[in-house]
């Protein structure tokens, strides 16, 4: 090591320099399995090296294996989209390296985060009585919520649409419960003809904005359904939820308030680095119950104080607020609505541009940022184009399958 003002201004200067040369790169990795690996040492080394020499090998050897999530043409999955606040605050959490097991371990770590998640509440317009704290993925924050409904609920299912998304059958089975799979309709929305009788289930899972084609499914007659039939409902909002800064996509949360848990991911659409999956529950007791395991040795005398992690999986909690916090900050409500309404504006040309070419079809409505296309043929030939612009450099998509047909889809 040098020194730490040294090293963490050549660190900046690497970070700022990326940055602006990301669009020149190919935004999928081009390499083959294990070429990474193969070209890194197998053993570590016997004494230190300089600074200098790691962010030598960032450049040389791993930026050739790195796919670009801040490239302009990355048009795959769901983007992450990081900011110069949040990526700035990450480096200071990392500074502090607080571990937020209690509250005492770190007093404004804890109520940052009930502070930056109640700004957040107000930001989407959800009711600002309800508990809420940050995960670091979807996927904990939905084996959470789920956990909260197996112990609020008797039953031993959860009903989630056919394209709801994987996490949810991997937190059933994490969690021992079954699943079952609700049918779509036309434009993939859950259906709810046939939801008359949820008898042995404890949770459904409402997605607003699937995966695959950023459907949403009808969050206010699906809590109608299960207050009546006493299951708990939980909404997966970790994409589509950020557009809720906007008042004209708040049609997608009508009956948000009867959920008795909400998921949204800031670090998919709100200019947050991964990982930071905001979750909110109305009843803050079950997921409580759920969670909580205080050993003696955790034991304290702040008997007002909010242990956060006594409502979630982890016990070690990361200071994920002070990014989201930053982000808040420096955008405003203004800021981030000008971001959400530019991504869906240059969606809604590209769907322009596929609807009035003449061997190209649209596959699912585009409620939000997301298009799902093919070109007229096979699936065989669409996959195939899929791999040649991917191979290109230029640009990165993904595909799914819809009515089972290979869909391609721009995020």
């Amino acid at each position: 090591m040098t020194g730490f003002r040294e090293d963490g201004a050549a660190a900046l200067e690497w970070a700022a320099s990326y940055l602006e040369r990301v669009r020149e790169l190919p935004v999928l990795a081009q390499v083959e399995p294990g070429e990474i690996r193969r070209a890194l040492p197998d053993s570590p080394p016997e004494v230190g090296e300089s600074f200098s020499a790691v962010l030598r090998d960032l450049d040389e050897v791993l930026l050739p294996g790195i796919t670009h999530w801040q490239h302009p043409g990355f048009f795959a999955y769901f983007a992450t989209t990081g900011s110069e606040p949040g990526i700035l605050a990450e480096f200071l959490a990392a500074t502090l390296n607080v571990a937020q097991i209690l509250w005492r371990a770190s007093p404004a770590a804890t109520e940052l985060e009930l502070v930056t998640m109640d700004w957040l509440a107000q930001l989407l317009g959800l009711p600002r009585e309800w508990h809420g704290h940050i995960e670091d993925t979807a996927s904990t924050s939905t084996l959470a919520a789920l956990a909260a409904a197996r112990q609020a609920f008797p039953g031993r299912v959860v009903l989630c649409s056919e394209h709801a998304h994987s996490s949810v059958e991997k937190a059933a089975r994490l969690l021992g419960l079954a699943v079952q799979k609700v049918p779509a309709d036309s434009e993939f929305r859950m259906r709810t003809d046939d939801l008359r009788d949820l008898e042995g289930a404890c949770a459904l899972v409402a997605t607003v904005g699937t995966t695959s084609s950023t459907a949403v499914d009808p969050v206010a007659e699906l809590a109608e359904i299960c207050e009546r039939e006493h299951v708990w409902l939980h909404v997966d909002a970790a994409y589509a939820g950020s557009a809720m800064v906007c008042p004209e996509f708040r049609w997608a949360w009508e009956g948000i308030e009867r959920a008795d848990s909400v998921v949204v991911n800031p670090h998919k659409w709100l200019l947050t680095p991964v990982d930071c999956s905001a979750l909110w529950t109305r009843r803050p007791d079950d997921l409580h119950t759920a969670m909580t395991l205080v050993p003696e040795y955790l034991r304290s005398s702040d008997e007002d104080a909010l242990n956060l992690s006594e409502y979630g999986p982890a016990l070690g909690r990361r200071f994920r607020s002070l990014k989201l916090w930053a982000v808040l900050r420096c955008y405003g409500r203004v800021g981030l609505q000008e971001r959400i309404r530019e991504a869906v504006r240059l969606a809604e040309v590209f769907e322009g541009w596929v609807r009035n070419e003449p061997g190209w079809e649209l596959v699912a409505p585009r409620p939000f940022s997301v298009v799902c296309f093919r070109r007229e043929g096979s699936d065989e030939a669409n996959a195939d184009l899929l791999e040649r612009v991917n191979a290109s450099g230029e640009a990165f998509l993904s595909h799914t399958a819809l009515d089972g047909r290979y869909v391609l889809r721009l995020a």
